[in-house]
């Protein structure tokens, strides 16, 4: 089995894959790249055997084969080499590899491709289709809500509920949740899964800005991401998320409108004289006028500011967590934003007050109970 292909495209195509490679493999092929030859095309595996990627590119080949190739040494190779035509020569009978190139010759010892695990393929799966800016941004939008907690497995991952031509996403570590529409799908379909935190890492950074279209197929145990010239296969996590529609306020007649921009700064700077263990700051709101306020009774550390702001209802003062409106206000994008609350106790729900067509973002945050 001989091919030759250019440095750089391998080398770029190696790093989409080896993403999926994990750092402590439990199986010690699982360290490798499986190279498949097809005629002139090269597809290349990886797996940590929950989450799979094939990926393929052209090649001058000379006769179908396969391989087992060690993953680090071979990335490592490739990164310290200019862009050239590098040519592999696999021994059939030992799975020796020899790379050579304009500098010199490699070895390398390879493993039988039998020896490699299956990688999961869709049968009798359904399916939608997405643009992948949508995707990518649905990913950004909810990724950093979701849990770190083990005990609660569900809110490790984010929740994909399909309903014919709508999908939703949603992330929630019950501090904070996220929920994220897309409609104008298509989709024939209702169903819903929950996808682990790793494959949508490894998605985001995988998936080109652009409207090529995204194919999400998913059966009872995997679901599976198609573009291009590469797919991804990830095992769904078997658990039943919970019912995030029960914890969103209904009625919340307190409506403040404030610059997006201004109200996270003024946050980053009041958080710093806030209780390093709750980052508890107090908003006091009344009409035309929004307070910041932090204390840390601690070390006697206290701030206070004030922002312009537009308000209807009553006057309130409610306490959150600044970190994670922070992390929230990074997130949204616009101008301004609109917080609706109803009482100190319960959940605020944070919108952007522009919403891009055919998409729908919501944001709630749990209050901190204030001390007095």
């Amino acid at each position: 089995m001989k091919f030759s292909v250019s440095s750089s495209d391998l080398q770029k195509k190696l790093q989409l894959a080896g993403g999926a490679i994990a750092s402590n493999p439990v199986l010690p092929i699982l360290e490798d790249f499986l190279f498949t030859i097809e005629g002139k095309t090269l597809h290349i595996a990886a797996t940590d055997l929950e989450t799979s990627v094939v990926t393929s590119l052209e090649v001058n080949a000379d006769g179908d084969g396969q391989v087992a190739v060690p993953a680090r040494i071979l990335i490592d190779t490739l990164k310290a080499l200019p862009q050239q035509p590098i040519t592999f020569d696999v021994n059939e009978d030992n799975y020796g590899i020899s790379i050579t190139s304009a500098y010199g010759k490699y070895k390398l010892a390879g493993e039988p491709g039998g020896d490699y695990p299956n990688i999961p393929t869709p049968s009798d799966a359904d399916e939608i289709s997405v643009t992948a800016m949508s995707l990518v941004e649905g990913i950004n939008k909810t990724l950093f809500a979701t849990s770190t907690d083990e005990l609660r497995p569900a809110m490790t991952g984010v929740f994909f509920q399909v309903d014919f031509s709508k999908l939703t996403m949603v992330a929630t570590d019950a501090h904070k949740l996220v929920k994220y529409s897309l409609s104008d799908l298509n989709g024939e379909i209702t169903s819903s899964f929950i996808i682990p935190k790793k494959a949508l890492n490894l998605l985001k950074g995988a998936l080109p800005h652009s409207d090529v279209a995204v194919s999400i197929s998913f059966d009872k145990a995997n679901a599976f991401f198609e573009y291009g010239d590469t797919k991804m296969a990830c095992r769904l996590i078997d658990a039943r998320y919970p019912d995030y529609n029960a914890v969103i306020p209904v009625d919340n007649p307190n409506v403040l409108l404030v610059n997006r921009a201004d109200f996270q700064n003024s946050l980053k700077r009041i958080v710093i004289y806030a209780n390093k263990t709750t980052n508890q700051v107090i908003l006091n709101i009344a009409d035309g006028s929004l307070t910041v306020s932090a204390q840390d009774l601690d070390f006697s550390n206290e701030a206070t500011e004030q922002l312009s702001c537009s308000y209807d209802g009553t006057p309130l003062q409610i306490g959150f967590n600044a970190k994670f409106l922070v992390e929230m206000l990074g997130v949204l994008e616009g101008e301004e934003v609109r917080l609706e609350m109803s009482t100190a106790t319960r959940a605020g729900i944070l919108v952007p007050t522009e919403q891009a067509g055919g998409v729908d973002i919501m944001m709630l945050v749990m209050p901190v109970m204030l001390s007095n």
